[in-house]
Order: C-alpha cells, then structure tokens, then sequence
C-alpha cells in the first residue's frame, strides 16, 4: 500500500485530519453540553427566583402560624419536584455526552486503528536491507500513537463516568429529602 515516501506522508496526513475531524466533533459536542447545562442552570435560576418571590408573597398574606406552616410545607413539594427534574435533565444531557463520546471515540479508535495497522504492515514489507533499526522505530511510534488513542478514549470514559456519578449522588440526595417531605406531610 505504501510503496513510497508520498504514500507514507499521505496515510499520516489523512489519520491526522481524522484525528482532527474527532477532535472537533468531541469539542463542539462539549461545547453543546456546557450550553444546554448552562441554559438548565439559568431556566432553574429563574424559575427558583420567581417561585420564591411567590411564596414570598403568600407568606406576607398569611395571618395565622399553622397557616403558614402548611403554606411553607406545600411550598417544599414543588421545590423538591423541581430538583428532582433538575437532575434527570442534568442526567439526560451527561448521558446524551457520553454516547456521542462513545460513539466519535470508537470510531477514531477503529479507523486509527485500521490505518496503524497497514501502516506497520507496508513499513515492514517495504523495508530495504540495513533499515530495520529505522524501521524498529516508527514502528514503536506507532505503537505508542495507538496506545495513546486507547489511553485517551479510557480517560474519556472515566471522566463521563465520574461526572454521572456526581449526578447519581446528587439525585440519591434529592429522593431521601423528597421521601421524608412525603411522610412528614402524612
């Protein structure tokens, strides 16, 4: 397949634009994240805002103190709704994330892949007498550039995993409080 120096430096050209093709797809995917959790954030802000300005008000009304206890506990349960649905829409964008992570990281690993593969293949079928020391080491190169695209597709995947772990924790915190809301109010 690589039968000469142009052949070579194509190959090479072609798997660095891929690279920078998954690079910029990974990029604008988190990009997109930040943008739909930062869109989340200011929607919840604001909706926290109004509903507490509302309650504000309602509180200011209330004459009687077992009124006002009810009107504060009925006040809870929208909050702790609204937390709840905080999360699983933080946990739908992680997940929707993850997947396209998933799916650019594994399809970079498989053409990077492909492409190491016949690289090595044509470096050590083409190989004249006294080069094996030069051929030695771009095979080594190349080995090393597959084993970093696998160190960086697992490192991709622990961050994502990690960040959904955060957001489990976080959900888990919310339904033990929305629980005892429940069984305080029975």
């Amino acid at each position: 397949m690589f039968t000469n120096p142009e052949q070579f430096a194509s190959a090479t050209k072609s798997l660095f634009e891929f690279q920078l093709m998954t690079f910029n797809a990974l990029t604008s995917k988190a990009v997109q994240g930040v943008e739909q959790v930062l869109a989340l954030n200011l929607a919840t802000a604001k909706s926290q805002v109004e509903e507490s300005l509302a309650a504000g008000k309602e509180m200011s009304q209330v004459k009687d103190p077992k009124a006002a206890l009810a009107l504060a506990a009925a006040q809870a349960q929208p909050g702790l709704a609204g937390a709840a649905a905080y999360n699983q829409q933080l946990s739908d964008i992680m997940k929707d994330i993850h997947k396209e992570f998933t799916v650019a990281a594994d399809a970079h690993l498989a053409e990077a892949k492909s492409n190491l593969s016949a690289l090595i293949y044509d470096v050590t079928q083409n190989v004249r007498p006294g080069s094996e020391n030069a051929v030695a080491i771009v095979k080594a190169a190349i080995d090393n550039a597959f084993n970093g695209y696998e160190q960086v597709s697992k490192a991709t995947k622990e961050a994502v995993q990690a960040v959904e772990a955060e957001i489990a924790k976080a959900s888990a915190q919310v339904t033990p409080a929305k629980s005892s809301a429940k069984a305080g109010k029975k």
